[in-house]
């Protein structure tokens, strides 16, 4: 995992917004200031009163707003889990260890170091090349979240991102305002309600622009999808990874991946990929 500090806290609730019948935004905050946290680790949370809920929940660090001493968690509501952390209020306390996982590049360890590309150095286990300059984020669904913060980081860091976006209807787009913040944004939905019409890999700024770096989070099948665009243009790609994970710590083995290197846990290696290390 990153070489951060992590810590256990229990952070405040500031507000909680309902974006979408199924997504929700939980911004937290601290009497302290938060400790660092790099684009693409999550934090593993807390659902407490509950009988039948024991394992603690992933949700990947959507953004970190430092001026207000936030921490944004956006939250798709798809079990009994993730339904409870909707019901929170302001006030109430939602316990997170955090950061967990290793994050985007440049970002794999305190501010900007080299991404992990094109060869598998053998005595670090990561891959090295020059920083990008040309980013391309694409996310769908929640999937979207981490990437804001991303987003954030690398236009402070002097680099200004391509966001595209996909989703169903115009209706499942989310926080279009806040990306448009940090950089470009191309959207495409299924039904053809906003942006253009069919998936990510469909957009006509792939056949238009070029990229040095595609990052990625969402579906399995779309992130493959474009995984398999990005080996055709000879683009580097990174994936965030969505497994299953209960321990967020590389305990309980529950969210291991094959990859170039063996079964390895996501929550520990990852959630961030270059999808050469996969077996894809």
């Amino acid at each position: 995992m990153s070489n951060l500090q992590k810590y256990d806290l229990d952070l405040r609730v500031a507000s909680v917004r309902r974006l979408h019948e199924r997504y929700v935004l939980i911004r937290l905050t601290n009497d302290e200031p938060l400790p660092e946290m790099l684009p693409g680790q999550f934090v593993e949370v807390r659902v407490d009163n509950s009988p039948s809920i024991f394992l603690r929940r992933p949700i990947s660090i959507n953004f970190v707003d430092r001026e207000k001493n936030e921490l944004w968690l956006l939250v798709a509501t798809v079990g009994n889990g993730t339904r409870r952390l909707a019901q929170l209020q302001p006030g109430d306390t939602l316990n997170c260890v955090l950061p967990l996982g290793n994050g985007f590049s440049p970002f794999n360890g305190s501010g900007l170091s080299p991404f992990n590309s094109g060869v598998l150095s053998s005595d670090s286990q990561r891959y090295e090349t020059e920083a990008p300059h040309a980013p391309l984020l694409v996310g769908g669904g929640v999937g979207v979240a981490p990437l804001l913060y991303l987003g954030a980081r690398l236009k402070e860091a002097g680099v200004e991102p391509t966001f595209l976006l996909g989703a169903r209807t115009a209706n499942d787009l989310l926080m279009l305002d806040e990306f448009r913040r940090y950089g470009r944004v191309f959207v495409t939905t299924e039904d053809g309600s906003e942006g253009e019409k069919g998936f990510v890999t469909q957009h006509s700024l792939l056949q238009k622009e070029q990229f040095d770096l595609i990052q990625t989070c969402g579906p399995t099948p779309m992130m493959k999808a474009v995984a398999r665009f990005a080996a055709q243009a000879d683009v580097e790609c990174e994936v965030s990874l969505e497994n299953l994970m209960a321990c967020g710590l590389g305990a309980c083995l529950c969210c291991v991946e094959k990859t170039v290197e063996g079964n390895l846990c996501v929550c520990k290696e990852g959630p961030v990929f270059n999808v050469k290390r996969l077996l894809w």
